[in-house]
C-alpha cells in the first residue's frame, strides 16, 4: 500500500470517527432527552450519574467529534503546537498522529464505560468497538508512521 493510500484511510477514519460523533452528541446536546435518537430511553442513564443525556452528549461531541476533526486538519497541514507536543508520548513522531492514538483509545474507554452504565450492549457498541481496531492498526502502519515521522 503507497503511503498517500494509507495515510488517506488514516484520515477517513478519522473523519467517520468525528462526523458521527458531531451528530450523535449534537442530537444529545440538541434532545437531552433522547428522543432525537429514535426515543433513547432515559431509563438507561438509571446506573450513570446523569439524569439526562445532555453532559455525555457534549463529551462525546467535543472528545469523539470535534477532536478528530480537528486532528485532520493537523495531520493535512503538520502544524506545530508546543502545547500539544507536551503530551505527545511517541517523541519521534508528528503530536497529531500521536493524538489519533489517544482518540481511539478515548473510543475504547467511551465504549466501556458506556455499556457499564447501560448494562448491555447494541449494535452501536459493538461497531464502535471494532472500528477501533483499524483505527489504530492503520495509524501504526509503517507507511503512515513513515509519513508523520518527525
Amino acid at each position: 500500500m503507497k503511503s498517500r493510500t494509507a495515510r488517506n484511510i488514516h484520515l477517513f477514519l478519522l473523519a467517520f470517527l468525528g462526523l458521527s460523533a458531531i451528530g450523535g452528541g449534537g442530537a444529545l446536546i440538541i434532545s437531552p432527552s433522547g428522543k432525537l435518537l429514535g426515543g433513547l430511553p432515559l431509563s438507561i442513564l438509571e446506573r450513570s450519574p446523569f439524569h439526562d443525556f445532555l453532559i455525555p452528549g457534549i463529551i462525546l461531541f467535543v472528545v469523539l467529534g470535534v477532536i478528530p476533526v480537528l486532528l485532520i486538519f493537523a495531520l493535512l497541514k503538520k502544524s506545530r503546537s508546543l502545547f500539544a507536543e507536551r503530551f505527545n508520548f511517541f517523541k519521534d513522531m508528528h503530536w497529531a498522529w500521536s493524538f489519533s492514538i489517544y482518540v481511539a483509545f478515548a473510543l475504547i474507554i467511551w465504549i466501556q464505560v458506556e455499556t457499564i452504565y447501560i448494562q448491555g450492549v447494541g449494535w452501536l457498541q459493538t461497531f464502535y468497538m471494532l472500528f477501533s481496531i483499524p483505527l489504530i492498526f492503520v495509524a501504526c502502519l509503517p507507511q503512515v508512521r513513515n509519513f508523520y515521522k518527525k
